[in-house]
């Protein structure tokens, strides 16, 4: 597995829309302005690729764009770092431009770029992790960079720093306070803080051992179950099974498997659907331990916890519930691929690698 250089001062990062196409509409625009400052109080140069900014129908209508824009930024060794605009959920529409082209892939291997982002950019992180390459599934440009309170929220400005060449991630504490989900996005809003709350439980071991080891992978659990079924895309599974995305069992033996649900706030049947697809995987036979990301909103939270111990159907197998990555905010960064220990006596999670 190779890991990226992290970012130093005067570096150009691209801003890339490898789903959404929505960073490029103007209601968007403010969000621009306001990650473009931040990236620049960093002195970092953000360089939005060619096709980055040209809005949903047309992003819609040409993955192909998406693709280009991607190689692009890695063909182009002045760019030391890619950060994905949003998530969406047709990204793996990319697969066929990106891993049947030798260049691309040649690309990564020889000159392997730091590269963030959550949600539907899971198949990507996955689609880079099958390349050999540590990808972080973390801050994205319009939910983080982009956040439209006065200051990025803390916790998730102390991930994004975690890119920077004088800083690392190599704890990971429970945050000491969540957000709920703005309803307002607008220009308007721009300067409102979000509704926070302290947070009450921190991370909650559900069962097994207090610490266990293991290789970092995983992402957005919606996002997993699309690559397993043909809920969303009827084309989706057969794409991602021809390219390998989804890891043999082999290759989760050992793992931590991190999950997390999306800002659609899947109900409890929904969420048992997606947990028994991985089960059919035979993953949780074979992995150290999973972790679970906070619900958004703490939506189901609990049924959420009955339902993870009902399907894994496991009690030595160690579940740690309520860490901050990502739909919930505030979100840490984690490592693809990265070796961590998460150790509950302390309730921390230690990036070893």
């Amino acid at each position: 597995m190779q890991f990226a250089k992290k970012l130093k001062k005067g570096d150009k990062v691209a801003v890339v829309s490898l789903s959404s196409g929505m960073l490029g509409e103007e209601f968007c625009r403010h969000n621009i302005e306001i990650g473009v400052k931040r990236l620049r109080e960093y002195e970092l140069e953000p360089v939005f690729m060619p096709s980055a900014l040209k809005g949903i129908e047309y992003l819609q209508a040409h993955p192909e764009a998406r693709a280009m824009d991607l190689k692009q930024a890695f063909l182009d060794e002045s760019i030391a770092g890619i950060i994905c605009a949003i998530g969406g959920d047709d990204t793996y529409r990319l697969l066929p431009y990106l891993l049947e082209d030798p260049e691309f892939t040649e690309a990564v291997r020889k000159h392997p770029k730091l590269f963030t982002g959550f949600s539907d950019t899971t198949v990507n992180h996955l689609m880079f992790y099958k390349l050999g390459l540590s990808t972080y599934y973390g801050p994205n440009f319009i939910c983080d960079l982009g956040e439209i309170a006065d200051q990025m929220l803390p916790y998730s400005r102390k991930a994004f720093e975690s890119y920077l060449e004088e800083n690392s991630c190599e704890t990971i504490e429970s945050s000491e306070i969540w957000y709920e989900e703005r309803t307002d996005f607008s220009r308007a809003a721009v300067g409102t803080e979000r509704i926070a709350h302290k947070e009450e439980r921190g991370f909650e071991l559900l069962q097994g051992s207090e610490i266990f080891e293991g290789e970092l992978l995983g992402g957005c659990l919606e996002s997993l179950y699309d690559i397993l079924t043909v809920t969303r895309y009827e084309d989706e599974k057969s794409i991602c099974e021809k390219y390998g995305i989804f890891p043999d069992r082999k290759e989760w033996a050992g793992k931590i498997l991190f999950i997390e649900t999306c800002e659609e706030k899947p109900e409890p049947v929904l969420f048992e659907k997606e947990l028994r697809a991985l089960k059919e995987k035979g993953i949780f036979d074979v992995i150290s331990g999973i972790i679970v990301g906070k619900p958004q909103d703490e939506a189901y939270y609990e049924e959420y916890k009955h339902i993870l111990k009902k399907v894994i159907d496991n009690e030595k197998l160690s579940i740690v519930y309520n860490v901050n990555f990502g739909h919930a905010t505030p979100r840490c960064a984690l490592p693809y691929g990265a070796a961590a220990r998460v150790d509950m006596s302390r309730k921390k999670i230690y990036i070893l690698q």
